[in-house]
């Protein structure tokens, strides 16, 4: 009897150990939903939001609706960055308190050829656009079309948003293009999303009418700015004191005229009420297609009448060229003439520019190509911050202009003894409140306007760069754009477009927004190498040490119970 009743409290005291653990589950999984939380182990914090993107999330209170449409079967590093946009989102989800949605969608799932193409007529004109891949199947090759893409809506505004960044040309896989992707996913979906809830869209003005280059050959500078910001071409004489109180950037990239009284005054004015203004000027005259055929060229002094401007400002660009050891390639015909072989040689004249790693504006970029740049050094100037963001290698030599240049230049071996000295600066940023250049001087004519140009500015920035080719993309011979910052010729692709973009950032965002898109992830392949040769071991060892430790593990429960129950 007293057994049974023991039997009894037990079995009861199991019941309730059981009812307690289920309760117990079932309340942790309830306040799970209620208090967010993770934990993220990898080193460099990927998985983790930024202070920025949490404050932004947290204090919206418009309705968002995020629709990706990248979904469906797809090619395995798409899918990487499918996955890794719906682990992101999933987190802005839940900061967002509930006024956050995402949809995965693809838009031509189940439908005929027909509806397909009508389909992605209407996805164009929202500025969804596809991208077409080459699957490898076992009867070839087969292509597939794909939508790397979002759209943001909220506020009653839309915002397209490419989740594939293609930064790179035909050297660039589909595999590192969507790591370089996957690392600006969160910069590409928080600069976004605070554009659509706040509507704004700053204003970038290229100038033009001063010999800057055509459209074609900013095409990819003016088309990569124009995902975040409404960008076109100003012209200087005929922009008006309301045109430029919309801009809130101006780039003056690569102008071949002498600027006018006129136009340097609307220049400081814009930096006066707070603009902020993108120098890429070149102060030597030298172009490579003035080589060709065995032709030389006398580089001689590119006259801007920029000088007193820069230099009130805090800033020179030298007249001189640079020739470093670290440089670009170009192609040059051997024996037989222009019908001869085409080969690689180092262009000392092309130097690879070194961004400083400390400053944010630069943090993180690849090397910057430049073709025959100047050095730029920084002027005493009051309430003015400088700072160099990039320099050439310690190995570099300066000619001064005018000099003679031809082709055969290239067989020249530089020495160490001409070409060891220290980094030359050839990018400084300068931030604080400008002094007017025009200050205590009579209005240049030509000015119908009334500018009220303050003595002491607003807070601006600068950057100025002592090359102005810097942000020009090549051209094929059909006329169709290269990305900026890819050599057709060598197939490598600098950070020459990163670079625009940071700049672009730093001076329009108020958030700080630049930080997101410095944000490190390292990416650990597998050693390829290494996995060739040593495939058959693990797989041995894979396939057989388990089953070794199956049997190894069914003696020893054989002899334990043999030896247990044999008492």
């Amino acid at each position: 009897m007293v057994s049974a009743e023991k039997n009894k409290r037990q079995k009861l005291n199991k019941w309730a150990k059981f009812a307690v653990f289920l309760t117990a589950l079932v309340l942790i999984n309830f306040l799970a939903q209620l208090v967010y939380t993770r934990w993220d182990f990898t080193k460099e914090k990927r998985f983790t939001l930024s202070q920025k993107t949490k404050d932004i999330l947290i204090d919206n209170r418009h309705e968002v609706i995020v629709t990706v449409f990248l979904d469906g079967d797809m090619p395995g590093a798409f899918k990487r960055l499918r996955n890794a946009t719906k682990d992101l989102l999933s987190d802005y989800k839940s900061y967002a308190k509930g006024n956050f949605k995402v949809l995965f969608v693809n838009p031509i799932e189940g439908l005929s050829a027909d509806e397909q193409n009508q389909t992605i007529q209407n996805l164009l004109e929202l500025g969804i656009r596809p991208t077409n891949i080459n699957i490898k199947t076992d009867a070839g090759f087969a292509e597939k079309l794909v939508f790397p893409m979002a759209l943001i809506e909220s506020n009653g505004k839309r915002m397209p948003v490419k989740l594939l960044q293609n930064q790179g040309g035909e050297a660039i896989s589909y595999d590192e293009s969507i790591n370089n992707s996957i690392k600006n996913l969160e910069y590409i979906f928080t600069s976004s999303i605070k554009k659509v809830i706040s509507g704004y869209n700053p204003r970038i003005g290229f100038t033009e009418g001063n010999g800057e280059p055509s459209t074609r050959y900013l095409f990819d500078a003016i088309n990569s700015l124009s995902d975040s910001y409404v960008v076109g071409r100003v012209n200087l004489d005929s922009i008006t004191k309301q045109g430029l109180d919309s801009l809130k950037m101006l780039v003056i990239a690569k102008p071949l005229k002498p600027f006018t009284e006129a136009q340097k005054y609307k220049i400081n004015y814009f930096v006066m009420k707070g603009g902020h203004v993108l120098w890429s000027l070149d102060q030597v005259r030298m172009e490579l297609d003035s080589l060709r055929n065995g032709r030389s060229f006398l580089a001689a002094n590119n006259y801007l009448n920029l000088d007193d401007m820069l230099f009130e400002y805090g800033a020179r660009v030298n007249y001189n060229i640079i020739a470093d050891v670290n440089c670009a390639e170009i192609p040059v015909a051997t024996a037989g003439g222009p019908g001869g072989n085409i080969q690689m040689a180092p262009w000392l004249y092309y130097p690879v520019l070194l961004p400083d790693t400390t400053n944010a504006v630069v943090k993180n970029l690849d090397n910057i190509k430049a073709e025959f740049a100047s050095t730029v050094d920084t002027i005493g100037s009051k309430n003015v911050n400088k700072h160099i963001i990039l320099s050439t290698s310690p190995y570099n030599k300066i000619y001064t202009s005018p000099k003679m240049f031809n082709l055969q230049m290239v067989e020249q071996e530089p020495t160490q003894k001409d070409f060891t000295s220290t980094p030359k600066s050839v990018g400084v940023l300068l931030e604080g409140n400008f002094k007017s250049v025009f200050l205590n001087r009579p209005i240049p004519e030509g000015i119908t306007e009334k500018f009220d140009v303050p003595e002491k500015g607003k807070p601006a920035k600068m950057v100025v760069l002592g090359d102005g080719d810097i942000f020009k993309n090549q051209v094929s011979a059909d006329g169709s754009p290269f990305p900026l910052g890819f050599d057709r010729y060598t197939q490598q692709n600098y950070g020459n477009k990163s670079l625009l973009l940071n700049i672009a950032d730093y001076f329009t965002s108020v958030d700080n927004l630049i930080a997101l898109r410095n944000k490190e992830v390292t990416v650990r392949p597998l050693d390829k190498t290494l996995l060739r040769t040593e495939k058959n071991k693990w797989q041995l060892v894979n396939t057989v040490v388990p089953i070794l430790l199956l049997i190894c593990f069914a003696i020893f429960q054989h002899y334990y119970r043999k030896t247990k129950y044999a008492k």
